[in-house]
């Protein structure tokens, strides 16, 4: 059930999958800090709490072959169950803006 998990276990969870990546890739925080751009402190405070900003975040994404998953952030769910023609001509209007 995700949603009993928090935002802080979140990034305390990709925290912990990064640095198991890049230890799986036998790449060195100072390695990865090279090949990603991103500055080695920023990783160590990365992987030590889970804070980072998104475009650095997509940075040691790409430099760990990682960058694809965030495809997948923001998905539509596929209906469960079987819906009427009209319900689905309802659902392939694509929202350009919200309303409040």
């Amino acid at each position: 059930m995700d949603f009993l998990i928090t935002p802080h276990d979140m990034l305390k969870t990709l925290a912990a999958k990064a640095k198991s990546k890049r230890l799986s890739q036998n790449l060195s925080q100072q390695t990865l800090s090279e090949r990603s751009g991103v500055s080695c402190s920023v990783l160590k405070k990365f992987e030590h709490t889970g804070k980072i900003s998104l475009p650095s975040l997509l940075k040691l994404a790409l430099a760990l072959g990682s960058l694809g998953d965030f495809n997948h952030l923001f998905a539509e769910k596929k209906p469960e169950t079987a819906l009427s023609l009209d319900e689905l001509m309802k659902e392939t209007i694509i929202r350009k803006r919200g309303r409040k």
